[in-house]
C-alpha cells in the first residue's frame, strides 16, 4: 500500500470549499437575524433616531428670515449695523417687495415671530406692515393712469415685462410660470423683479394670471425708480410700451409726478421701522444657520461684539438646567433610602409573601399619573390632608399651616412617589440574587449584624442601587407633568420650559437647543458614571 497526500482545499457534500460554505452559511444566519431584527431597528429609526435628528437641526435651523425677504437680507448686508442709523432707503424698498410677497403668502406672520424671540416687539410691526404692505406705492397708480390711460390694462405690463416665449407658450388651458423678458430686467431692473415676484405669486398662491390682473402697488413704486435713475429707459421698448413708458418718464423729469418713498411709507405705518435695534436683529438673524437659539439657551445673546451675557433679570435657563439636576439627584437619593428597605424586605421573605407585597409596588402603574399626581396636590395644599392631621395633632398651628405645595419640595416628594418602583424593582431583581449563605458565613465568623450587611450584602446590591440610580436620574431629568402640576414657579424643571416653547410660545429653535443641552449633559453624566462606577457593574438581575 502506498499513502497519498490529499494537498487540495477540503470540500463541502455539494462539492464547493468548505471554507466558502461556511461563510455562506454564517452569512445567511446573520441576514436571517438582521431581518428578525428589522422591525425594531425601523420603529427605533423613526420614533427615536430621526426625531432626535430633527431636534438638533431645528436647533441651528434659520432660513426663515432668508426665505421669506431674500432682497432685505441682501440690501442690509451693506448696511453697517454699529452706525446707530436706520438702513439707507434701498433697504426699506427691498423690505416692501419681499413683504406684499410674504404678506400674500401668509408669512409675514412667521418670520415677525422668528425675530420676535430675539427682539420682542418685532412681530406687532411685521403684522402691521403685512396689512398695509400692498398700499405701498399706491400713489403711483392713478398718475400714471392719468398720463396714459393705457396703464390701466393688464396687457400694458405683460407688453413691457413678459419675455416674449413665455407669451406664445401660453394657452387657456395652461400658463407656464412667467418669464421677464431680457430687455426688460436690463432696462428696468427693480421693476421687472418685483413685477415677476408678483406674477408668479398670483400665478401660485391664487391661480390667476398676469394677463388678467393688475400688480401691486410696489411694482408701481419699483417702476417710478427705475425711471427716475434711468430716463432712457423707454428707449429700449418700442409700440405703445415705449409710448406708456415715455410719458411716465417725462412727467418725472419734469417734477410732475407726485413722489413717496418706501422709507416714508414705513415710517407712517409704525415709527419704530426707524429704530436701528430692529434692522440690527434682522440682519444679525438674516443667515440660514445660527447659534442665536444655543447662545439664548445658555442666556447669551448676540451683541455688538459677539456673544455676551443677557441682562441679571433675563437670565433663566442656567437656573433652570441647575435646578433641574439638584433637584433630580435628590430625588434619586431619597428613591435609594426609601427603595432600598423595601427591595431587601422583598427579597428576603418567602416568595409567596413578597410576591403578594409586590402588587403593592406595582399598584401604581395601574393608576394613571395624572391621578397620583392630583393626589399629592391634594394632600400637600394648606388646606390639604397632610396640613388638616399636623393641625389636629397640634403640631402646627391653624394660622402657621406649611407651605408644601408650589415648591422644590412639592416636587420632589411628588415625583419621589411616582418614581419610587422604578428603584424598587432593579435593586430587588439583585437581591434576589444573592446567596444568604454569604451573611450567615459572615456571621458565624464573628461578624455583628451590621458587618455583615454593611461588608458582605451591601456591595453585592451596589449594581442594582446604580441600575435603578441611572433609571430614576434620567426619568426625572426629562419630566414635565408632575412638576408643571405641583411645582410652581419654583419647582418647575427645564422640561417643562422646552414643553413651553413647544406648544404655546411655539419657538420651536429655543425648544430644540435647550432639549439638545439636555441631551448632552444627560451623556455626559452617564459617560462620568462609566469611567467612575462603571456600566459593566450596573445590572438588573
Amino acid at each position: 500500500m502506498s499513502d497519498t497526500t490529499h494537498t487540495g482545499p477540503v470540500l463541502a457534500a455539494d462539492g464547493t470549499p468548505l471554507k466558502r460554505s461556511l461563510a455562506r452559511a454564517l452569512r445567511m444566519q446573520k441576514i436571517r437575524a438582521l431581518m428578525l431584527i428589522a422591525p425594531l431597528l425601523l420603529f427605533v429609526l423613526l420614533t427615536f433616531i430621526l426625531p432626535i435628528a430633527d431636534m438638533l437641526f431645528r436647533s441651528v435651523e434659520n432660513k426663515i428670515v432668508s426665505d421669506t425677504l431674500p432682497e432685505t437680507v441682501v440690501a442690509v448686508q451693506d448696511w453697517d449695523a454699529d452706525s446707530g442709523v436706520t438702513p439707507p432707503a434701498p433697504v426699506f424698498e427691498a423690505l416692501a417687495y419681499d413683504l406684499v410677497v410674504a404678506a400674500e403668502r401668509k408669512e409675514h406672520t412667521r418670520v415677525g415671530s422668528r425675530l420676535n424671540y430675539e427682539n420682542p416687539g418685532i412681530s406687532s410691526l411685521f403684522r402691521k406692515a403685512g396689512r398695509r404692505a400692498d398700499d405701498i406705492g399706491k400713489v403711483y397708480i392713478k398718475q400714471f393712469e392719468k398720463l396714459d390711460p393705457a396703464w390701466k390694462e393688464p396687457a400694458t405690463f405683460v407688453s413691457i415685462f413678459a419675455d416674449p416665449a413665455w407669451v406664445s407658450s401660453r394657452s387657456d388651458d395652461a400658463e407656464p410660470l412667467f418669464e421677464v423678458s431680457e430687455t426688460a430686467a436690463a432696462a428696468l431692473p427693480k421693476a421687472s423683479t418685483a413685477y415677476t415676484r408678483w406674477a408668479r405669486t398670483i400665478q401660485q398662491e391664487d391661480n390667476d394670471s398676469p394677463t388678467k390682473e393688475d400688480p401691486w402697488a410696489p411694482v408701481y413704486l419699483a417702476l417710478h425708480n427705475d425711471l427716475a435713475a434711468n430716463p432712457q429707459a423707454p428707449s429700449a421698448f418700442g409700440g405703445d410700451a415705449q409710448a406708456a413708458l415715455q410719458a411716465v418718464a417725462t412727467a418725472i423729469a419734469a417734477g410732475e409726478v407726485e413722489t413717496t418713498t418706501a422709507y416714508d411709507a414705513f415710517v407712517k405705518i409704525d415709527e419704530d421701522w426707524t429704530d436701528p435695534e430692529v434692522w440690527r436683529t434682522l440682519k444679525t438673524y438674516s443667515g440660514a444657520y445660527t447659534n442665536g437659539y444655543f447662545l439664548n439657551a445658555a442666556d447669551f445673546q448676540k451683541g455688538a461684539d459677539g456673544a455676551e451675557l443677557r441682562p441679571e433679570s433675563e437670565r433663566i435657563y442656567g437656573t433652570l438646567f441647575l435646578r433641574t439636576l439638584l433637584m433630580s439627584l435628590a430625588i434619586t437619593v431619597s428613591c435609594i433610602v426609601l427603595g432600598y428597605p423595601v427591595a431587601w424586605i422583598l427579597a428576603n421573605l418567602p416568595s409567596r409573601t413578597a410576591n403578594l407585597l409586590m402588587i403593592l409596588v406595582l399598584l401604581p402603574f395601574w393608576t394613571s399619573l395624572l391621578v397620583r399626581t392630583s393626589a399629592w396636590k391634594v394632600m400637600l395644599q394648606q388646606q390639604g390632608v397632610i396640613n388638616d392631621t399636623l393641625v389636629w395633632l397640634g403640631l402646627v398651628a391653624d394660622d402657621a399651616r406649611l407651605v408644601m405645595i408650589n415648591n422644590q419640595f412639592g416636587t420632589i416628594v411628588a415625583m419621589t412617589h411616582i418614581l419610587l418602583p422604578f428603584m424598587i424593582l432593579p435593586m430587588y431583581s439583585v437581591m434576589q440574587t444573592i446567596n444568604p449563605s454569604y451573611l450567615r458565613a459572615a456571621k458565624s465568623l464573628g461578624a455583628t449584624n451590621w458587618t455583615a450587611f454593611w461588608r458582605v450584602y451591601f456591595p453585592q446590591s451596589v449594581p442594582g442601587i446604580g441600575a435603578g440610580s441611572i433609571l430614576v436620574f434620567i426619568l426625572a431629568i426629562g419630566y414635565y407633568i408632575t412638576p408643571e402640576l405641583v411645582g410652581g414657579t419654583k419647582g418647575v424643571f427645564i422640561s417643562n420650559r422646552i414643553a413651553f416653547h413647544i406648544s404655546q410660545s411655539l419657538n420651536w429653535g429655543l425648544a430644540a437647543a435647550l432639549g439638545s443641552i439636555l441631551l448632552v449633559v444627560v451623556l455626559a453624566l452617564y459617560w462620568a458614571y462609566d469611567k467612575i462606577v462603571g456600566i459593566d457593574n450596573v445590572k438588573l438581575g
